[in-house]
């Protein structure tokens, strides 16, 4: 998958993961792709922990493992926002 697929694929993840997570989330376009595209990296590393390989050797997951991974860096980042 090239760039252009990543940004696309992270905005789609991005978005489902917002429209899932309850409340509202001030993000704009960009920010919405970085998440889904974190959330990606996140959701392989869930991947990589339960399946025992090293949890360090990051590798993208599949689309529904990018939504998983975004709604957890979603309420981690709401719950970093609430301490404040």
């Amino acid at each position: 998958m090239g760039l252009c697929g990543w940004i696309v694929f992270g905005f789609l993840a991005g978005l489902i993961a917002r429209a899932l997570m309850p409340g509202t989330q001030k993000m704009g376009l960009i920010a919405t792709t970085l998440l889904g595209i974190a959330g990606s990296f996140v959701g392989g590393f869930f991947w990589n922990l339960f399946h025992h390989y090293s949890p360090f050797d990051l590798r993208p997951s599949g689309f529904i493992g990018s939504v998983v991974g975004a709604i957890v860096l979603l309420v981690v980042g709401e719950l970093v926002n609430r301490r404040r």
